[in-house]
């Protein structure tokens, strides 16, 4: 169910894949500029080849000026969940279900535990993430397509 508040984003979308395919995209993170749906992303620094519990990774991004990242994965269940988390706190997580015709992928910024999310609501950061959201989802939607990634 899509769902928007002040401090949690939730949109799915049914994508004709396997969830192995869709999970194995999300999870490595050479793939997350390419995924990005909300154009902040601009590149990696430093990361594993593939993300799993605990794994830390960098990442350059651009909302107005640009600046540096560095990420924590704090759930890990293949292919089932990921998501990660930065220093404020908010976390950016994907939920894989496999459904008849391919996988119900879930993506949700949830700032509920931000250290901020005052902030966050006053800039408006839970519309502008959801219109990154579907345009992310769209994206790995092509990703997973054969030839896509």
């Amino acid at each position: 169910m899509d769902q928007v508040t002040h401090y949690l984003v939730s949109e799915s979308r049914t994508i004709t894949a396997p969830r192995d395919r869709l999970f194995d995209i999300v999870a490595d993170p050479a793939m997350h500029p390419r995924l990005d749906g909300s154009g902040t992303v601009r590149g990696l620094r430093r990361a594993p080849a593939r993300l799993t519990l605990g794994a830390r990774f960098g990442v350059d991004m651009k909302l107005g000026a640009p600046y540096r990242i560095t990420n924590t994965v704090i759930e890990f269940d293949e292919p089932a969940r990921i998501a990660w988390r930065h220093f404020n706190g908010h976390v950016w997580r994907y939920l894989f279900t496999a459904v008849d015709g391919g996988t119900e992928v879930t993506e949700e910024w949830d700032a509920r535990p931000a250290k901020n999310r005052w902030l966050l609501k006053l800039l408006g950061f839970p519309e502008r993430n959801r219109a990154g959201i579907h345009a992310t989802l769209d994206r790995l939607a092509d990703l997973a397509r054969p030839g896509g990634g």
